[in-house]
């Protein structure tokens, strides 16, 4: 289904469907919290490479650190999937569906983008402890976990609003 070729057949804009905007809202979704998650992933992943060329047994440490901030593209993945879900392909969705499911996509991306990045900040600082206290590592864990709990806040709030539609 051409979605432009419908718009101009019924003398609409593409701007009132509601399939727009959940698909619009889908890929915002996964894209804002997945390109968290990549920059978290990056920021953890050059402070490791660093001591992992000191010290190359110390990898498995640092690999737990550095996973942490993929979660949140989970997160984005996840919505996006449900949002998708959510959408009758073949009948449409009206403008308010579309819309509700773009703005159930916003907690998890807006919060996913910036919590991943805030998360492998920390998770970077940490690459320190696994330096210099190899057997403390797991306090670093524990530091940017503690930043996990705010994308689990949008996530779960995404979640709660893409099942109201």
């Amino acid at each position: 289904m051409d979605v432009s070729l419908l718009a101009a057949e019924a003398g609409t804009s593409i701007w009132s469907f509601g399939l727009f905007w959940a698909m619009l809202g889908s890929a915002l979704a996964f894209l804002l919290a997945g390109a968290g998650s990549a920059k978290g992933v990056m920021l953890v992943g050059s402070a490791g490479a660093g001591l992992l060329a000191e010290d190359p047994k110390k990898f498995v440490s640092c690999l737990v650190l550095e996973v942490l901030p993929s979660t949140q593209g989970i997160y984005g993945f996840v919505i996006a999937f449900l949002i998708m879900n959510r959408v009758d392909f073949a009948a449409g969705v009206s403008l308010e569906t579309g819309l509700g499911l773009f703005c159930a996509a916003l907690p998890v991306g807006i919060v996913g983008l910036v919590s991943a990045i805030m998360q492998g900040r920390v998770a970077a600082s940490s690459i320190g402890i696994v330096a210099k206290r190899p057997k403390d590592w797991s306090k670093g864990v524990i530091l940017a976990l503690s930043v996990e709990l705010f994308a689990l806040f949008g996530f779960l709030v995404s979640i709660l609003m893409v099942m109201k539609f």
